[in-house]
């Protein structure tokens, strides 16, 4: 089983940006947790991080054919991209948001999240914790998937 994981802007200053809301441990360091996750759970996974709209939704569409599902992370683009969104759809690939902090306790712009739209589920509040409950959550999804 193929995943992608996909994380947007500013998750790459992990462990400088705002630690009390994002933790101290480095995006380094997240990665290496999800592949650990990842190698324990017998999947493959790819994970991306970039700060540009432009970039995501190429490698939303380049999962196309790849991959079984993806995990993203959209950081600020949840509140604002369409596009992302959009993506999502044409991909038509099982997605699984995932939010660091509870974006449902934050500022009320981050109230609306358009790429959950095209997710199957969310996992937010949970830290890092949360990539964890995705990958196997969504490894579980397609397996049951398949059976059907």
């Amino acid at each position: 089983m193929k995943l992608f994981v996909i994380n947007g802007p500013n998750l790459n200053m992990l462990g400088i940006r705002e630690p009390d809301v994002y933790g101290a441990q480095t995006y380094d360091q997240l990665v290496a947790f999800i592949q650990e996750v990842a190698k324990r759970e017998c999947v493959d996974v790819s994970v991306y991080q970039s700060n540009h709209e432009g970039e995501i939704v190429d490698l939303i569409q380049s999962a196309y054919g790849v991959a079984e599902g993806i995990i993203i992370n959209p950081a600020a683009y949840t509140h604002t991209s369409i596009a992302i969104l959009d993506a999502l759809k044409a991909v038509a690939l099982p997605a699984v948001e995932v939010h660091l902090s509870d974006v449902r306790k934050r500022e009320a712009f981050r109230q609306i999240s358009y790429a959950g739209q095209a997710c199957i589920q969310t996992f937010m509040g949970h830290g890092w914790k949360g990539y964890e409950e995705a990958l196997v959550w969504l490894k579980a999804h397609l397996s049951d998937s398949k059976e059907r």
